[in-house]
């Protein structure tokens, strides 16, 4: 049975949460005042907010948008491919122990050194920066998937073969069921590793989203913007992973996760 966490829980949630944020922005205030790492290397929190509120204004929203737009469909078609993969590689262990090897040993190649090459095979256009995120999500995706499905109770299988289910039916409604919070946990890190993986793919000749404003920002020692690019990405990637984890809760709601 699902437990329910009342309105109260939540809101002391999300006040923990802000304390949380507001320990780190007092202490950022105060390593800016006493200018910690030398004259002007470290804008206050104050100056970075107003850089972000006169830019979203200003084009920095349409870079967002931006960034927002090429983060979420990359990330989306890694998680589309590689999640039926993960599906295989769990439920046959031949395949596993095949590729295993093969998939760690590419996930762990980061984004940005790759850019070189997809610049040659791909060119300078969106699709190159595409293929970037969706590099980064991919092999997460896959990893996370499949071992959730290793993982599912041997118990829940023989139930369903008890009832004559064959293996096409315990795929579809016992595997795929059991194995839903292992893929919205493989979108929430995707998610996190495509913004973290942002400013590789937009290193590609991106004149526009958040990489390409800090990379411009850093070229003429603008602190202040590349901390406003910095923070943006931060925020947006919060609240896709806040929105991702609101539509994990509704899909296994039958899951009983406790108060924790």
């Amino acid at each position: 049975m699902t437990t329910r966490v009342s309105a109260g829980t939540r809101l002391a949630r999300a006040a923990l949460g802000t304390a949380g944020f507001a320990v780190v922005v007092l202490l950022w205030h105060m390593f800016a005042i006493g200018q910690v790492f030398g004259q002007g290397l470290l804008p206050t929190p104050a100056e970075v907010g107003r850089v972000i509120v006169e830019g979203l204004g200003n084009g920095l929203f349409g870079d967002l948008l931006i960034s927002f737009r090429r983060v979420l469909v990359g990330v989306t078609i890694g998680i589309a491919i590689a999640t039926p993969i993960g599906f295989v590689l769990g439920w046959f262990a031949t395949a596993r122990a095949m590729f295993n090897p093969l998939v760690n040993f590419l996930r762990a190649l980061p984004p940005i050194a790759l850019v070189p090459l997809v610049v040659i095979y791909f060119g300078i256009g969106e699709l190159a920066r595409g293929i970037v995120l969706v590099y980064a999500a991919f092999f997460a995706t896959i990893v996370i998937v499949y071992e959730g499905v290793a993982s599912l109770d041997e118990k829940y299988v023989r139930a369903a073969q008890t009832l004559g289910a064959n293996r096409t039916e315990i795929l579809a409604k016992v595997v795929l069921p059991l194995s839903l919070p292992h893929v919205m946990t493989a979108a929430r890190v995707s998610l996190g590793i495509g913004w973290a993986s942002l400013v590789a793919a937009e290193l590609v000749a991106a004149q526009r989203g958040l990489g390409a404003v800090i990379q411009n920002a850093s070229n003429f020692l603008d602190i202040p913007r590349v901390y406003a690019g910095i923070i943006l990405i931060g925020v947006s990637a919060l609240v896709m992973d806040v929105a991702v984890r609101m539509l994990s809760a509704y899909v296994v709601r039958w899951q009983d996760r406790g108060t924790r």
